[in-house]
């Protein structure tokens, strides 16, 4: 199997100001002693195999109930509700880490896998700042109207890169 997508990736958590899981390799204890990070994924353009993945959206949710290194993950994958069946079985192969690539690194150190749920994935794009929101689950806070400054600080937490990714099944090649 393999898959490529190239688009944009952001992230977010609890942490006050900035996450320390960053800097320490994922060894300091988070802002909050537990943490609740979502991983963002925008596809401009992908392909798993022969399926097309081009616009879609997969949203990896964790929450971490100390240091992030210290495993014991409790993780979520929300797919774009607009993908079709194979799709979705695609973009959870890719979210999950099933497919290899990125994902697979976080494999050991998820404790509970919650599953996947098909949902309405909105992101929004904007000069330099990136939200995404999934009603009923995750939605952009307070600080992306800018209501306090903490808050505000927070939203602008987002970490955000272009990404282009390629992974081929037993080739041990991973390009990000």
């Amino acid at each position: 199997m393999a898959w490529q997508i190239r688009g944009e990736y952001f992230e977010t958590c609890s942490c006050d100001y900035v996450c320390p899981c960053i800097s320490s390799n994922l060894a300091a204890r988070p802002t909050q002693g537990w943490c609740v990070v979502a991983l963002v994924q925008h596809i401009d353009q992908g392909q798993f195999n022969d399926v097309t993945l081009d616009g879609l959206n997969f949203v990896v949710v964790a929450r971490t109930p100390e240091e992030m290194g210290k495993g014991n993950w409790s993780v979520g994958l929300i797919v774009d509700e607009r993908a079709n069946a194979e799709q979705k079985d695609a973009l959870t192969a890719i979210g999950s880490g099933q497919a290899g690539g990125p994902m697979a690194a976080l494999g050991p150190l998820i404790g509970n896998f919650l599953g996947v749920e098909s949902r309405a994935i909105k992101v929004e794009s904007s000069s330099n700042r990136r939200s995404v929101s999934i009603p009923d689950v995750l939605c952009p806070g307070p600080g992306s109207r800018g209501d306090d400054r903490r808050e505000r600080h927070r939203a602008d937490v987002f970490r955000e890169r272009r990404t282009s990714c390629k992974y081929k099944a037993g080739s041990g090649e991973e390009h990000g």
